[in-house]
């Protein structure tokens, strides 16, 4: 019967170092006693530990602590210039660009609009909009959110047509981007990168398992099971706008990429048009639905309607809600996106009461609490996340 294998140096030297750069990431800087305390290592270890990741460039002094009398300490901390990574949102309106050193802090940012008629290469456009934000040294990683999904057996984009995703309709598309612009890069759908931000910094922390509806124009969600997403056999999980929904026509009657489904019943052109014929007016489906939250709060025959119409919407939105419900049995909901955001509380309570009106099971929902751009966000995280794994492994020597 044999025991257990010891670890080897080496490995527990990986093990150290690892222990000690997450420290400096969750904590910032550190004196190498408060090193030792806190991966448990002795004063000597932690002193080779230090000089091992000095020597690799991924940690450098900050300064001096003064304590006691007569008692100082040198300061560490992550070199930000160990790595450097890229953030891309891609849409059919501009090109949205974001690069962070390896502590995660953003050095710049740039947006490229795009032409109607875009100029050039797909590769030229996503390294002008890289080079706008200026990253200060070489990318490690790039990650880029599209609104469509990689097929992992056949290596390209689906889900959207040539005039969603202009240039993208070729083959070995992330191999080609990456030749192209000399990076490793990881194309992911926009959705599934607005759920890794929520997972990671709002409403979802902690869950592991979960579902976010992103409700604007265009309708889709991702699915969070047992903490990793969950894409599907085509990368099509979550792909709600093309679901068939009571009340809207389907792919049969309209075509396969037209409007149908979820989307041509909960999209933002559907909500403008149902709320108009409510008497709620608004420039757009952002400005229509405040308008009727505001109006709902009054008294009269326009609040009435308001109401009415902000009932009709989440009783749209509960269906689809209540299929994914009876197939996932999420324990969250996560609502995002120009709709729900809008909407509010007010909208939220009544997108839940509906569908728990429809389901045995009674998922909570939640608005979103992630800030700024959010598919940018989760890009960012996920680069992050390949971009340290990777350097942070460089301390240990090639067998």
């Amino acid at each position: 019967m044999s025991g257990p294998v010891p670890g080897t140096p080496s490995l527990l030297r990986a093990i150290n170092d690892r222990a000690a750069l997450q420290a400096l990431l969750d904590r910032g800087p550190l004196t190498r006693p408060e090193i030792g305390t806190l991966t448990g290592l002795s004063k000597p270890t932690a002193s080779q530990l230090l000089s091992r990741l000095q020597e690799a460039g991924l940690v450098v002094l900050d300064g001096i602590r003064e304590g006691l009398p007569g008692r100082t300490a040198e300061v560490y901390r992550i070199n930000p210039a160990a790595a450097y990574v890229g953030a891309l949102d891609v849409t059919p309106a501009r090109i949205e660009a974001r690069v962070a050193d390896i502590t995660g802090t953003v050095v710049g940012e740039f947006t490229l609009p795009t032409p109607r008629r875009p100029a050039g290469e797909l590769v030229e456009r996503l390294r002008a909009a890289l080079d706008g934000a200026g990253a200060p040294g070489p990318l490690r990683r790039v990650v880029i959110g599209v609104q469509a999904a990689i097929d992992p057996s056949a290596g390209t984009l689906g889900y959207a047509t040539a005039k969603d995703m202009p240039g993208w309709q070729i083959p070995r598309v992330v191999e080609t981007i990456s030749e192209g612009l000399g990076v490793p890069v990881g194309v992911e759908n926009n959705v599934n990168l607005v759920a890794l931000a929520e997972q990671a910094h709002g409403a979802a922390q902690g869950q592991g398992d979960f579902v976010l509806l992103w409700a604007d124009e265009g309708i889709g969600s991702a699915i969070v099971l047992g903490g990793r997403m969950h894409r599907g056999a085509t990368g099509g999980a979550g792909e709600v706008g093309y679901m068939p929904t009571p009340g809207a026509p389907t792919a049969r009657e309209s075509g396969r990429y037209a409007n149908h489904g979820y989307q041509a019943l909960t999209g933002g052109p559907a909500v403008l048009k149902l709320l108009r014929s409510y008497g709620v007016r608004g420039a757009d489906f952002r400005q229509a639905i405040a308008g009727a939250v505001r109006t709902a709060e009054g008294a009269g025959q326009k609040a009435d309607d308001a109401r009415a119409g902000l009932r009709d919407i989440a009783a749209r939105l509960a269906v689809g809600l209540a299929a994914v419900t009876s197939v996932i049995d999420p324990g969250l909901i996560v609502l995002t996106g120009g709709i729900p955001l809008s909407g509010g509380e007010t909208l939220r309570e009544l997108v839940e009461h509906e569908l728990h009106a429809l389901t045995i099971p009674r998922p909570r929902l939640r608005l979103s609490t992630v800030e700024g751009n959010p598919v940018l966000s989760g890009a960012l995280d996920l680069a992050l996340d390949t971009a340290r794994d990777e350097v942070f492994s460089s301390t240990v020597p090639t067998p």
